[in-house]
């Protein structure tokens, strides 16, 4: 297969804004909606469709138990899916077909995951998350997946594989933008339509944007081109990058789904501020896009995710120090400023590099093994993002209630600022952990390996 052009490239990354904006949805609202504040109900008529509080144990929410639970299914699909990618014989590719028949449902699902039926509390609204979820994450597999799959294949030259995952970065980023677009403009419909309307409305143009950015590579690209998820995982360098990874997808999912609530509680906020803050920190983000691939070539991959993982850690104790040091000391927005500003470099390497160590680590193994494994690579990796999500939401839920006094009949969720401190250093820990365990990658073992093979050519 040919060289892929730079406009392919970018036709390419369409794709990731498509299901990015969708999994934005789920990591930004999927709390927010259903566990609404008690403000939200008594001034804007939002509705409690599942019981809220720990009432599960006395420690866990049923949101997070749902979620958590969606992930059992999921380590069945994700090999599974990337099993019959890897071995598919489809005239039109191995990856291509899987990803055009996932766009559409999944676009669907991610709306009907936020229309329960019962406008109260109610069990069949628990039933119906629960099928949602689960359906959602097995069409993101199905398409994130053999989409994945496609950098290692697509890249042939590791400045093709930067240029990728630049890329993709750069569009996964304007996608989790899109899903907070609704902070913003539910906030007009909601006169007209009421509560859970005015979001489900955003939601459905998003979704519809999604799914002609998911079908854009599958038409215009065409991909030419088994084994175990067990034989992945005895790569020694991919244990420890996966291990790594789930701690970024818990600390990026921990920003995404604390943000709102670190703006409304502890920085004493209008919720639109959300939008402006990750739109500000977006865009300071991609200034540095640029500068790092020549970081990459200078101090290599594994230094400068290291150093991702211990900047956004700072993030999070200046967001947990918002709750020591109270907003009459230093104003909410300043608080909210910083953050961002601290945050977008480490977002910009976090956003890049990981996707191009999977493709190096991947080659790799190919080279030694002899057996082409792309599609188990980055199943383990699209689990590890959907694992460290799902932990994610389950410690939020559990830890940002702490400080309040819960009851069945009410959802108190934001107005714990003791919650949100211990969320913003729980979250320091998994970030430093993070960088930890990415210490035990050989990155110049992999490089050396691939090195090889190019100079035999």
């Amino acid at each position: 297969m040919k060289r892929l052009t730079k406009k392919q490239m970018r036709i390419f990354a369409v794709g990731q804004l498509g299901w990015s904006t969708l999994s934005g949805i789920i990591s930004a609202w999927f709390v927010t909606f259903y566990l609404p504040t008690q403000v939200d109900m008594e001034q804007n008529g939002a509705i409690q469709y599942i019981v809220p509080g720990l009432v599960i144990g006395g420690f866990l929410t049923v949101l997070g138990l749902i979620t958590a639970l969606s992930r059992i299914f999921d380590a069945i699909t994700d090999p599974w899916i990337a099993s019959l990618s890897d071995r598919s014989t489809n005239k039109r590719g191995r990856r291509i077909p899987f990803m055009q028949y996932a766009a559409v449902p999944l676009s669907i699902v991610t709306v009907l995951l936020f229309c329960a039926p019962i406008n109260a509390i109610s069990s069949w609204n628990i039933v119906w998350i629960s099928v949602f979820i689960v359906l959602f994450y097995l069409f993101m597999t199905m398409y994130c997946t053999p989409y994945n799959a496609l950098i290692s294949e697509f890249g042939k030259t590791q400045d093709d594989r930067m240029y990728i995952s630049t890329a993709i970065s750069l569009t996964f980023f304007a996608g989790t933008m899109l899903a907070y677009t609704p902070f913003v403009f539910a906030g007009m419909l909601r006169g007209s339509v009421g509560f859970a309307w005015s979001y489900r409305i955003c939601f459905i143009v998003l979704a519809v944007i999604s799914c002609i950015c998911m079908l854009v590579p599958t038409f215009c690209l065409k991909d030419n081109m088994l084994k175990s998820l067990g034989a992945t995982f005895k790569n020694k360098n991919f244990r420890p990058f996966v291990g790594s990874d789930i701690m970024y997808w818990v600390g990026l999912t921990l920003f995404q789904t604390g943000l709102p609530f670190f703006v409304k509680v502890s920085m004493k906020l209008d919720e639109s501020f959300t939008m402006y803050f990750l739109g500000g920190m977006t865009v300071l983000s991609a200034c540095f896009y640029p500068i790092v691939p020549k970081l990459v070539k200078k101090f290599g991959k594994k230094k400068l995710v290291i150093t991702g993982f211990l900047g956004l850690a700072l993030a999070y104790v200046i967001a947990g120090l918002i709750g020591v040091i109270g907003t009459d000391a230093v104003p909410g927005i300043v608080f909210g400023v910083l953050i961002c500003v601290i945050a977008a470099f480490p977002m910009a390497l976090l956003g890049i590099i990981p996707q191009s160590i999977v493709a190096d680590v991947a080659e790799a193994d190919g080279i030694e093994t002899g057996e082409n494994r792309e599609g188990m690579f980055f199943a383990a990796r699209t689990f590890a993002m959907k694992f460290g999500q799902s932990l994610a939401m389950l410690v939020f839920t559990s830890l940002a209630i702490i400080g309040t006094t819960q009851n069945t009949n009410s959802n108190d969720i934001t107005a714990s600022v003791t919650g949100m401190i211990i969320v913003g250093f729980v979250a320091v820990a998994f970030c430093v952990l993070g960088a930890i365990l990415l210490g035990f990658y050989n990155e110049k073992k992999v490089m050396s390996t691939i090195e090889k093979k190019d100079n035999k050519k």
